[in-house]
């Protein structure tokens, strides 16, 4: 028996249920993990919530997490009892042990600490696609990172910089600017003190950014495209602020001639290779100090509902972790 948290219906941070649960032995395929660290991100509360429904309940959230294989089932010969691991996804991460697929696991190198690993998996290769295949930014790319002192913020700054990029931030407080500056933004907007566009428009000498990255959705909408350069690309990949509204094509013809898209990290990892791949992309400006992962929250596992409420109050920064 172990313990995890489970959701009978959809609902609110009070949905979240801290239970003991059985587990069987691993399967065809499968491990068996006992879990250090799982990361929390914006995800897990769209699946609370019913925005991205599951098939059946009860529902064990969480998509990340690392810790240590403790048993491994037939046909599993890429993995060991004892060996360090991490992952992103599939759901089912918030508990103290856990079954999950060996072909969805990546041993950890042994520069990155369990908690370090399981704060960056899901957000670290969300910026991975983000900045290397959904864009290829480079020295001459001019972007706008929404969210900038949050958990793929954080990172996805500090690696576009990296890589040579000019790299305007929003934020919503004078804190939080001065962690998104030290983090990489060029330059950085709070947006509870000033209109963004106008701000991208005076930095940019009224050309707009090649590329707008937004996780924040309807507050930032239709305004993330006014920051644009013609034939800009915007990408949305998420909606902390709600879902967006219905948009016609016609929009992006009126605004520039724009490019827009609404990648999921799960395509760009879906293939073994894609994802040994953008890990070791991942662990590589990690592990040379070129990106640094901010764990500035940790708590008990069987607290997730409180750490839920502060996610959702933009109460936290950078990223988060869980600790069974």
């Amino acid at each position: 028996m172990t313990h995890a948290i489970c959701i009978h219906e959809y609902g609110g941070p009070e949905a979240l249920s801290w239970e003991e649960v059985e587990l069987q032995a691993p399967s065809e395929g499968e491990v068996m993990l006992k879990q250090s660290a799982v990361g929390l991100n914006f995800i897990d509360v769209y699946v609370r919530t019913g925005l991205y429904p599951q098939d059946k309940f009860p529902i064990v959230p969480g998509m990340e997490g690392a810790g240590e294989v403790i048993a491994v089932g037939p046909g599993v010969n890429n993995f060991a009892v004892g060996d360090r691991v991490a992952y992103a996804g599939p759901i089912g991460a918030y508990s103290q042990e856990r079954l999950i697929a060996a072909d969805r696991l990546l041993k950890l190198p042994d520069e990155i600490d369990d908690q370090t690993a399981a704060s960056m998996m899901l957000q670290g290769m969300t910026a991975q696609f983000l900045l290397r295949r959904t864009f290829d930014v480079g020295p001459e790319t001019t972007l706008l990172f929404h969210a900038a002192a949050g958990g793929v913020g954080l990172i996805a700054c500090q690696w576009a910089a990296h890589l040579g990029a000019t790299v305007i931030g929003t934020v919503g407080s004078a804190e939080k600017a001065e962690l998104a500056r030290r983090h990489g933004c060029t330059h950085v907007i709070d947006y509870n003190r000033e209109d963004f566009v106008e701000g991208v428009q005076d930095i940019t000498g009224g050309k707009g950014v090649d590329v707008v990255y937004d996780s924040i959705g309807q507050a930032t909408f239709p305004a993330s495209l006014d920051c644009l350069k013609p034939m800009g690309l915007w990408v949305t990949f998420g909606q902390a602020s709600g879902p967006l509204p219905d948009m016609h094509m016609s929009m992006l013809a009126q605004k520039g001639s724009l490019f827009a898209t609404r990648p999921i990290l799960f395509t760009y990892i879906d293939k073994r290779e894609e994802l040994e791949a953008t890990a070791a992309d991942l662990f590589d400006v990690v592990g040379a100090g070129h990106v640094a992962v901010n764990v500035n929250q940790t708590y008990r596992l069987r607290e997730a509902a409180r750490a839920h409420r502060d996610l959702e109050a933009r109460k936290t920064t950078g990223s988060t972790v869980l600790l069974p």
